[in-house]
């Protein structure tokens, strides 16, 4: 449980013993290079920068543009100001926060920075910043100038001194934060408020690091969500490794119990030491939500024969037996007002949800996933939106409770997007569909250019390029399903993926780690055209809810593209838990077939080696699993931490790394208990054509 909660003591000296101790601490010296200039401790208008979180900016080198990505490199930055003087700070929209002595409007004119969070940009007055309490600028920079290895300086006021700090590429960071709400047996639930904590961090350092406690800045309830002040204080961490820290190029963590946390604005800060006992406190910004593995069929409202398809309880059937519950809805007569139909069949609201009013509130947050409204901003029909447009349409959510998120589309300039919702996800599909990239300029089988179809990997190269942009925040990506409308009558190729092109490229995502999976787009008129899919989703759909936990707990820990004779043979992905690891064999050897125009997968023997993270090396329980069953897997292992996989692998096949040799009877249980349901639904369009009839006649 949390102890050395400051928040007992009265607010003034609360705050002051938190500056106090903010000062003696230090931060990573990567991150807060010369942070500590300005007025000192006790002066009336005294700010120190606490830490300073840098996101260097990159682009992936797999993926192929007509244009060229533009070669300049930013980074995103937080900057953590707290007040360590004895009066508020008092902003002011007249004389905001001057960056370099300049305006960050004047910045974002000149092309310098993308979008920025600062006291110019806020939409309400700035609230004064008590003594001890924090804030975070924000922004996201566009040109080298604010790159890696530059220097700058903040100047909160006119009256005060400036501060500076140096962009650099860190030595440790928080790579995934994640809110959790667990029952009494430590699973994750769908139940608020979030009471745990998981916190996965990366040492670049040449030294070992010891993560010792954290501490979380909240906003006062009902006060501006720029103003944070110390509530939280955790002790007592659940550390993986358990006691040597994080070696140096390793990954580690925490988990810990926490007070139930209010959906809020947050500052987390991590303390820790290196091995020679330099102090070192790794920073993130980002809002608390509740993290679920949601599953959302798309556009699943639309208009039927006998009005909207979410009235038809064959339908809302075929969704469960798929796993599905969230859509691209907000409210739908003939469902979300018929309270049985919505309660037995439910959907997560997926929208706009303007009225914040109405949709913030106790009885309708566990109905909702996400605010998203924005479209694609990068296309913008025609005119991509300017991040900081986007900030702008974004901002009125802030000091609501819901998370906000956006649809990214082209990987190499989604780095200008990167921080401004708390849920971003991507959308790219690898055959057929519309594309930002050029498919024909990829050489990737024998110098033959296709144009019907991408490399499915860089599904994967693209979701951790979105993953590495936003951290610590989770991320979610639409996947390729079954859609109506794509392709034509002039094609040869199928007007949506295979089943083992929607496998590969599905699996390709969760195996990098995202935390929601959006298929586009289950329709009943895409269903019924391509009834072939309804069951490898509802397969996927099965094996993601049993290993929702690791990936919800757990952070992509290691990746490895393999050759064979020149060839790409393998993709080897690793998501790890602090209790298991999910090993994801991705098939590379697949082939085009130039007659139908669809890539190919056959049976073969495989053999990879897993690198296994510190804290699970020796894990005795190695098993494969899909949504059949789980299965023994041959493997052997010539050191702790290397694990040598020898299987038949088709598409995408999953092995469970573990130390508790119940888990596998207990997924066994949960997959035979999902089994059942299904079954229960008697409603099964994939298998019994009456059925699939029966959806068929709600749109023909």
């Amino acid at each position: 449980m949390p102890s050395g909660n400051v928040s007992a003591l009265p607010r003034p000296q609360r705050f002051r013993l938190v500056a106090r101790r903010l000062a003696a601490a230090g931060t990573c010296a990567a991150w807060a290079w010369g942070a500590l200039l300005g007025a000192a401790p006790g002066d009336a208008a005294a700010q120190r920068l606490a830490g300073v979180a840098a996101t260097p900016h990159f682009f992936s080198s797999a993926m192929r543009w007509r244009r060229p990505p533009t070669a300049e490199l930013a980074a995103r930055v937080e900057l953590f100001v707290l007040n360590d003087g004895d009066a508020p700070l008092a902003w002011s929209r007249e004389t905001p926060a001057r960056f370099d002595d300049q305006l960050p409007s004047a910045l974002l004119a000149a092309e310098a920075w993308a979008w920025h969070d600062t006291p110019e940009s806020w939409l309400a007055p700035p609230e004064p910043l008590p003594p001890g309490a924090l804030t975070v600028l924000a922004f996201n920079g566009r040109s080298a100038a604010w790159g890696v290895g530059s220097d700058h300086r903040v100047q909160c006021t006119p009256d005060t001194a400036p501060l500076a700090f140096r962009i650099e590429a860190p030595q440790a960071w928080l790579s995934s934060v994640t809110f959790l709400a667990v029952d009494a047996a430590g699973r994750p639930t769908a139940a608020f408020p979030p009471n745990r904590i998981v916190v996965h961090a990366a040492n670049d350092g040449a030294e070992p690091l010891h993560l010792r406690s954290c501490r979380l800045w909240l906003p006062e309830p009902g006060k501006s969500p720029h103003v944070l002040t110390p509530q939280i204080e955790l002790t007592d961490l659940e550390r993986f490794p358990a006691d040597e820290g994080i070696a140096a190029g390793e990954r580690g963590g925490f988990t810990a119990a926490t007070p139930p946390l209010p959906l809020a604005c947050a500052a987390v800060e991590v303390r820790g030491e290196r091995a020679d006992g330099t102090p070192c406190t790794l920073w993130a910004a980002l809002k608390i939500k509740r993290e679920f593995f949601d599953i959302s069929g798309g556009w699943v409202a639309s208009q039927g024969k006998q009005g909207n398809t979410l009235g038809s309880e064959e339908y809302l059937k075929t969704l469960r037996r798929m796993h599905v519950n969230t859509g691209q809805i907000e409210e739908v007569d003939g469902y979300t007002d018929v309270p049985e139909r919505f309660a037995r069949y439910p959907l997560k609201r997926f929208n706009r949800l303007g009225d914040l009013q109405r949709y913030d509130a106790d009885a309708l947050l566990p109905q909702i996933h996400a605010v998203e409204f924005l479209g694609e901003p990068q296309y913008g029909g025609g005119r991509p939106v300017p991040p900081q447009e986007v900030w702008e349409k974004l901002a009125p959510y802030q000091p609501s409770r819901l998370p906000t998120s956006v649809t990214l589309s082209e990987e190499h300039a989604w780095r200008y997007y990167a921080g401004l919702s708390d849920y971003p996800h991507y959308d790219a599909y690898r055959v057929i569909a519309p594309a930002a990239d050029a498919w024909g300029a990829y050489d990737r089988w024998e110098g033959a250019s296709i144009r019907w179809g991408a490399p499915l990997e860089t599904i994967g190269d693209m979701t951790r390029s979105l993953r590495e942009h936003s951290r610590p925040r989770p991320i979610a990506a639409w996947a390729q399903g079954a859609h109506h409308d794509w392709g034509s009558w002039r094609t040869p190729r199928r007007g949506s993926p295979t089943p083992d092109e929607l496998r590969s490229q599905a699996w390709h995502a969760l195996g990098h780690r995202i935390t929601s999976l959006y298929w586009f787009n289950l329709s009943v008129k895409s269903l019924v055209k391509f009834p072939d899919l309804i069951d490898p989703i509802s397969r996927i759909g099965r094996e993601i809810r049993l290993l929702d936990e690791i990936l919800l707990e757990g952070d992509a820990v290691d990746f490895q593209r393999l050759a064979r004779d020149g060839r790409p043979d393998l993709d080897v992905t690793v998501v790890a838990s602090p209790a298991a690891a999910l090993v994801v064999l991705h098939d590379l050897a697949y082939r085009p077939d130039p007659q139908r125009r669809e890539f190919v997968f056959a049976p073969r023997e495989v053999e990879a080696r897993v690198r296994l993270p510190a804290w699970l090396a020796d894990a005795p329980h190695v098993f494969r699993i899909d949504a059949d069953g789980t299965y023994d897997a041959p493997h052997e292992r010539d050191d702790p931490r290397q694990l040598v996989l020898r299987d038949a692998l088709r598409v995408a096949q999953l092995y469970v790394v573990a130390r508790d040799g119940g888990l596998r009877e207990r997924l066994e249980a949960e997959r035979a208990a999902m089994a059942a349901d299904e079954q229960a639904l008697g409603f099964d369009p994939a298998r019994n054509p009456d059925d699939l009839a029966t959806l068929r006649r709600l749109v023909e």
